[in-house]
């Protein structure tokens, strides 16, 4: 801070002198004052963050990496380090006079942050954050400063692993071809917002029929419910990913509807049970039919050998009174 108003004091007094009517010497101090300008234009120290954002897991610690540059050896007695929320200008950590200044540190922050001290004499003004919450999500300005001044941005990105996912079909008893079947999809306590895909048995791409909500829990994770709508079919495979945009694919979930889900609609069943009835009886009446008439054709040809047996008779008895006479 001092560098700047070093360089708006050294302004202000290059325009008032710029004010004055032309004395000899005019150009020579304007050209003086421009130099010294310049010299302390480059003075301003270079201070070193990530460029890509900070991913950190949920519960655990973080690391804040910040790095500067200084020309000139130093005390820590010199160094002047200070974090804070770069939105909204919360304290998150102080130091200077060779130890921590908290006074004005946010409460969030309490008992959470410290430095390195013994990396700060290498130029390390990293930042450790304990126990990382969704709350600590943002971007957090690094200031040094020793004779010269710097400062950077870096951003903290937040991720949690969801559960397992489980699948559960809607309704899962008296389903018939062709209904509409609702599959859900659910996974708890992960962060950010996870993408869902579901696939189908042949690998088909189904995520353009599913709905998704999110609800956050009192942490801020996320409970992440998707919703698929299938006409029914049998022995069929349905699977569902999941993807967190920071920390890749998480888990899949699969379940598979067989013929033994399908059962068959009233009144198929009863047309089915009433056919079979009927064929039975009919093959009851037609082995009685078929009993009788057997019945009949066995005595009518027991009366036919016994009226041969009568006739053979009579003959046989005319044939020997013809004889006799």
């Amino acid at each position: 801070m001092g560098s700047v108003l070093e360089l708006e004091s050294l302004e202000l007094c290059l325009k008032k002198w710029t004010c004055i009517s032309d004395p000899p010497w005019k150009t020579m101090l304007s050209l003086l004052l421009t130099t010294i300008l310049a010299v302390q234009a480059t003075a301003v120290m270079e201070v070193t963050v990530p460029e890509q954002p900070v991913v950190a897991l949920h519960g655990r610690d973080a690391t804040l990496n910040c790095s500067f540059s200084s020309n000139a050896h130093f005390n820590l007695s010199d160094l002047t380090v200070f974090w804070q929320l770069t939105d909204t200008k919360r304290s998150v950590h102080g130091y200077t006079e060779g130890r921590d200044q908290l006074v004005d540190q946010a409460e969030a922050f309490a008992n959470r942050t410290s430095l390195f001290p013994s990396q700060l004499g290498l130029g390390n003004a990293s930042l450790l954050l304990k126990e990382v919450g969704v709350v600590d999500e943002g971007s957090y300005t690094c200031f040094v400063r020793v004779q010269d001044y710097g400062s950077a941005a870096l951003l903290l990105q937040v991720a949690a692993f969801y559960s397992k996912p489980v699948v559960t079909l809607e309704p899962e008893s008296n389903l018939r071809p062709g209904d509409e079947v609702a599959l859900t999809c659910v996974a708890y306590g992960g962060y950010p917002q996870a993408d869902v895909i579901w696939q189908d048995g042949s690998g088909r791409n189904l995520t353009d029929n599913i709905t998704n909500s999110v609800v956050a829990n009192e942490e801020g994770l996320f409970t992440m419910t998707s919703v698929l709508t299938v006409v029914l079919e049998p022995n069929s495979t349905y699977s569902c990913r999941l993807i967190n945009p920071l920390l890749g694919e998480e888990g899949n979930a699969f379940v598979t509807i067989t013929g033994q889900n399908v059962t068959f609609p009233p009144v198929a069943l009863w047309v089915t049970v009433g056919l079979a009835v009927c064929l039975f009886v009919l093959l009851i009446a037609l082995a009685a039919v078929c009993r009788r008439k057997i019945k009949e054709s066995c005595e009518e040809a027991r009366r036919e050998a016994e009226e041969a047996k009568e006739l053979e008779e009579e003959e046989s008895k005319t044939a020997m009174t013809l004889l006799q006479s």
